[in-house]
């Protein structure tokens, strides 16, 4: 922990100031533009800029609001408790907590020691991020990305447990210490730097350490991340007694979730997605490949990829 950071993020501030002294209500007129319980960027950010942080306002309780913006929450020191969507959650020294538009969110007191810092995000912000993991085919990412846009099938947010990843760590703070310079130039490093946070983030975060808050959403997100592992020898019926549920009810749960798609379904587009960024980014043979992804018929391989993309395997890897 930087000891320049921590004096300036643990600083009393002015409200904290006024709260202590006896004011014991938040001032909406700081966060609010109407009566609808909506906190607004305008209020936050300033004139033209897509993304700020501030340190969350201690010693006072929160009542349920929703955001006009995504908002990320970075637990620097102590704990804070929060209820999204009626979900409990206690964020601790080193955890992230990202919230999308939908979301009801509601936060009990902090005390002195218990400094988390809240990102103030435009949607907008997140194009150059996005771009920096889309190039590594998962179907989890994609999952997540809907879930940080507010996607209405995605969940509303999303919980990393992230506490022992220095990493996740450094770079949130290095993104802090960005935003505070307030610099111009410095707005390409911030893209940057959470392009590199949310690559850390999937890469060393599993499905145990990320909570959606609904049964649904994460009983689908340890199906993707199960296939994200396993798609070359991975099965419905591996994976149905891994998560110890009969394989029949397993299958038409991710059916009824997923708007139709089988497993069959996620497990073929995600090896022809690795397919695809081996036929771009190495030189390895398409029969090589096939084999690589789990389809030792190569003819069929070629068939399905085909049938997806309308060329070949090697007339994808000569395409623009």
């Amino acid at each position: 922990m930087d000891n320049k950071l921590y004096s300036k993020l643990s600083a009393i501030t002015v409200e904290e100031s006024r709260i202590l002294s006896g004011n014991p209500a938040i001032n909406k007129k700081l966060y609010m533009s109407g009566m609808d319980s909506i906190v607004d960027s305008a209020k936050l950010l300033s004139e033209g800029r897509i993304i700020t942080c501030r340190p969350h306002t201690r010693f006072i309780h929160f009542p349920a609001h929703r955001h006009n913006y995504i908002e990320m929450v970075y637990m620097y020191s102590g704990e804070t408790h929060h209820v999204v969507d009626g979900n409990h959650i206690f964020l601790k020294q080193g955890e992230l907590l990202f919230l999308s538009e939908k979301a009801s969110h509601e936060i009990y007191p902090a005390g002195v020691n218990d400094i988390a810092v809240n990102f103030i995000i435009l949607p907008e912000f997140f194009t150059r991020p996005l771009d920096m993991i889309g190039d590594d085919p998962s179907p989890l990412h994609d999952f997540l990305v809907k879930g940080l846009l507010g996607n209405e099938i995605a969940p509303s947010y999303l919980h990393f447990k992230a506490s022992d990843i220095l990493a996740v760590q450094n770079l949130a703070e290095n993104l802090i210490w960005a935003i505070e310079t307030d610099k111009s130039s410095m707005r390409a490093v911030n893209n940057i730097t959470m392009g590199e946070l949310f690559l850390s983030l999937l890469g060393y975060c599993t499905f145990q350490d990320i909570k959606s808050g609904n049964k649904d959403q994460e009983l689908m997100i340890a199906v993707l991340n199960y296939i994200d592992e396993n798609y070359r020898y991975g099965s419905l019926a591996k994976l149905a007694s891994k998560l110890k549920y009969r394989s029949c009810w397993l299958s038409k749960e991710i059916r009824r979730i997923s708007g139709g798609e089988t497993f069959s379904d996620l497990m073929m587009a995600k090896r022809l997605d690795k397919a695809c960024f081996l036929l771009k980014n190495t030189t390895m043979k398409v029969i090589d490949i096939s084999y690589f992804v789990g389809y030792e018929n190569v003819s069929y391989f070629h068939r399905i990829f085909n049938h997806r993309y309308g060329m070949s395997p090697r007339d994808y890897r000569l395409s623009e």
